[in-house]
């Protein structure tokens, strides 16, 4: 509850606080000594430890008005499950890893809370090791720390080249997806597809009547920039358009203000696919202090469809993806193969969708 404590006379803006109510609330129940205890709940619920224990483990054989009933004691008393204890009693330690690259780069960034979110929607903690490059020793370590911990499967977000080598020397009972890996590693990966996306923006500003389409590549290093790069080709060659020369970017939005102040001076350069939207964003600026109207002289078309991609000017058509359904698909594997006991190598493919709005148009006619 909130109460309100008076008007500013500085202001003129009410100040909200918090009532404590709750440290009352359990000092009364005398609840403040320790915390509530499994007895507890079991008490409090009129069950026995172990079946308070089946519904926290989510035993199929209790029924539904005990499991609610269990619930509810659990919400009443605050109660925590104690994971150590949990992990001792079930010889499981209900917690999936996960090996990410430090970056604040959107797409894997966005992945890792589409994991986090998944495992924690599927009953299972995640334990996180962040870092600086996706090389053989590198992942190594991360792998070596998550084993020291107990995760039951391992989730790699593998963006770079470098990391397949990595994913070559797992350990062979562990369970793994190599999450944006490379989709023929010997492995189950959860993948985008790259390279439909790219041909999806690409073969779009071409059906707006551009002769051809300029692209601005992500870091060759990176497997999503690769891809992209080829579905860019592709549907540019497929057309029977000329494929022009490439400018290269570093996903940064200044990266993207440095082509676009080379590309501006391209007057072919009517159309462009740009690998990500940070970049995208820094050759919107270019444009615009080069005086080359979006979309009335060139169209763009971005990759991502980051949140801020409807509020840049104009709003960016760009390429969306599902990084929701990647982190599903990847707890989804893991799981799978938690279960099974023994590795499986599967691959889940996720279509991206393109969507339309207002930087990209027809060309302009002379």
């Amino acid at each position: 509850m909130m109460e309100l404590r008076g008007l500013n006379a500085r202001s003129g803006w009410s100040e909200l606080s918090p009532t404590p109510r709750e440290p009352v609330e359990r000092k009364a129940r005398g609840d403040t000594a320790r915390r509530p205890s499994i007895t507890d709940v079991a008490r409090l619920a009129g069950f026995s430890h172990q079946t308070v224990s089946r519904v926290l483990n989510g035993h199929p054989s209790v029924r539904p008005v005990t499991r609610a009933r269990v619930l509810a004691a659990i919400e009443e008393l605050g109660y925590r499950p104690n994971s150590a204890a949990r992990t001792l009693a079930s010889g499981r330690s209900k917690t999936l890893g996960v090996v990410a690259i430090d970056t604040i780069h959107y797409g894997p960034s966005s992945t890792l809370y589409g994991i986090e979110q998944a495992a924690r929607n599927a009953g299972y903690f995640v334990s996180i090791v962040s870092v600086q490059a996706l090389d053989r020793m590198s992942v190594r370590d991360a792998i070596d720390r998550l084993v020291d911990q107990g995760v039951e499967g391992i989730a790699v977000i593998a963006p770079f080249v470098s990391a397949q080598a990595a994913l070559d020397e797992l350990p062979e009972k562990m369970p793994v997806v190599a999450v944006e890996g490379n989709p023929e590693a010997e492995l189950s990966v959860v993948t985008v597809d790259q390279v439909e996306g790219a041909r999806l923006a690409t073969s779009y500003l071409l059906s707006l009547g551009h002769e051809t389409v300029f692209h601005v590549a992500g870091p060759p290093e990176w497997q999503e920039a690769r891809l992209r790069l080829e579905g860019w080709r592709q549907a540019v060659a497929e057309s029977g358009a000329g494929v022009p020369p490439v400018v290269s970017g570093d996903w940064s939005a200044r990266s993207g203000y440095s082509a676009g102040q080379v590309l501006a001076r391209v007057p072919e350069a009517t159309a462009i696919f740009v690998a990500n939207d940070q970049m995208a964003l820094g050759l919107l600026l270019a444009l615009h202090e080069r005086g080359r109207a979006v979309p009335d002289e060139v169209s763009i078309v971005g990759f991502d469809d980051v949140p801020e991609a409807e509020f840049f000017v104009p709003p960016l058509t760009t390429v969306r993806q599902d990084f929701a359904q990647v982190g599903r698909a990847a707890v989804e594997l893991l799981v799978e193969q938690v279960e099974a006991g023994s590795r499986l190598a599967r691959r889940v493919v996720i279509l991206p969708e393109l969507v339309v709005r207002a930087s990209a148009g027809h060309p302009k006619v002379a």
